[in-house]
């Protein structure tokens, strides 16, 4: 799967400048089948002479979400997929950067359709994507707008793909192909036949030893990214030691989450740990202020002793997830660390804050909406059942909880249990509680992807 991507920026250099619109489309190697697009606030003027190239002025960026509102919408859209763009590091340098600025390491494997061009289309009078695309009949609606100028990369990436089939010469397989130097004894025809389902998946060294542990909704298109990783000499080493892949499926991507929880601890694999993976590296907490309002803000683990409200794996996740309980909840922007101002938010100069920040509301009636909010952060529970999806269709899975503590998960049958619930419990295997799984739980609940949540 490939993600087609475009943006338009606020100049040039990745360091400096913001985007101001983006365009995914998802291309499935035979044609478009999702996209999205939206302008970007960039939290800063648009140069006049860019808005003369692009079309895109402030007063249209006003209104438009901030990158971090719709960053976790970009990771999942292009999550498992080949970036591509016409000049793909000026695209995929900002999107990093845009990303780096909130915590986030975004990396995905890349595709440049300007040099896919020149191997493909050779002799061609200019690979630009405007004189490219005039010259190959491709229209394009949106010259210098972040849709049309992807959409029009899909189209001519389409183009591509399509003559490279004709080819014998293979030039855009040539791009992926498994490193020169993949270990001998690794058997690569594991590598198409893997399922594309969530689990865990086990690369074994030429020993039989445990080299790596890892967890992904799709296993298949996972373990095969990590084939082509060139980021670090660390995924290089280890792609040269893998003699061997195994994995279990498990229906269920929060039991993915917890069996690689369980699985590293138990095995402490080399790579896992050579890794230092950081797991809830961010956190929500709250404090009081003199005026007696609850406060809060995002902060790095490990540099606070207090408890946090709710873990997350980033900063960018952390902020999208306190932006949504400021507007659940009609909490301050000022006093959720949101808006550094000396004056009121600007929420409250559109109604959404009550004036906590500017002395028009009183700590109790704000305070009894910031309980709130930690109440739904903390997701108290005592007894509960999660039920979600199996390994195949005729098999549902069980989670539970009992006095707020992880005992363990499970299979069954949902034809013989639908009727009496009770029976569920006893599918159970008990596995180890901990801090970390309860953050698991905690975070994968709160995107309300399971199928149902029973309370005993």
């Amino acid at each position: 799967m490939y993600a087609i991507i475009d943006t338009e920026t606020t100049g040039g250099s990745p360091l400096k400048n913001k985007i101001t619109e983006i365009a995914i489309f998802i291309h499935d190697g035979i044609d478009i089948v999702e996209e999205f697009s939206t302008l970007v606030n960039p939290e800063c003027n648009i140069p006049y002479h860019i808005s003369q190239i692009t079309g895109i002025t402030d007063e249209m960026v006003a209104d438009a979400p901030r990158f971090f509102e719709d960053a976790r919408k970009i990771v999942e859209f292009t999550d498992n997929k080949i970036f591509v763009a016409h000049n793909v590091n000026f695209d995929y340098q900002f999107v990093r950067n845009e990303f780096s600025r909130l915590g986030y390491d975004f990396k995905r494997d890349r595709l440049c359709t300007v040099r896919l061009s020149h191997k493909l289309l050779p002799g061609m009078p200019s690979y630009s994507l405007g004189n490219l695309c005039s010259n190959l009949d491709i229209a394009i609606n949106g010259r210098h707008r972040a849709r049309g100028d992807a959409l029009a990369t899909a189209k001519l990436f389409g183009l591509l793909l399509k003559k490279n089939s004709e080819s014998s010469t293979d030039h855009f397989q040539s791009g992926f192909r498994l490193p020169a130097s993949v270990n001998p004894a690794l058997d690569v025809t594991i590598l198409p036949r893997l399922p594309e389902s969530p689990g865990v998946y086990y690369f074994h060294d030429t020993h039989g030893d445990l080299i790596y542990i890892g967890k992904s909704k799709n296993i298949k298109s996972r373990v095969q990214s990590h084939f082509s990783n060139y980021a670090s000499r660390k995924a290089i080493e280890m792609c040269r030691a893998v003699a061997d892949i195994t994995y279990e499926t498990t229906g269920s991507e929060l039991i993915a989450l917890l069996k690689e929880s369980e699985e590293i601890k138990k095995h402490k694999p080399f790579f896992n740990r050579a890794q230092k993976r950081s797991s809830f590296q961010y956190g929500i907490f709250s404090t009081v202020d003199q005026n007696g309002f609850i406060r809060f803000h995002t902060e790095k683990t490990i540099r606070v002793k207090d408890t946090p409200l709710a873990c997350f794996d980033s900063k960018i996740e952390a902020a999208r997830f306190l932006s949504g309980m400021i507007d659940r909840y009609n909490l301050c922007q000022k006093l959720c660390g949101m808006y550094a101002s000396h004056g009121h938010c600007f929420h409250y100069e559109i109604g959404s804050c009550r004036g906590a920040c500017d002395g028009k509301e009183n700590p109790g009636t704000y305070n009894k909406r910031a309980l709130k909010a930690i109440a739904d952060m903390t997701l108290e529970y005592n007894n509960l059942l999660i039920i979600d999806s199996g390994r195949d269709p005729e098999e549902k899975s069980a989670i539970k909880i009992e006095n707020g503590k992880y005992i363990g998960y499970g299979y069954f049958n949902p034809d013989f249990t639908c009727s009496d619930p009770e029976i569920i419990p006893g599918c159970i295997k008990e596995y180890t509680d901990s801090r970390e799984v309860q953050n698991i739980i905690r975070q994968y609940l709160r995107k309300g992807c399971v199928e149902k949540i029973m309370v005993y």
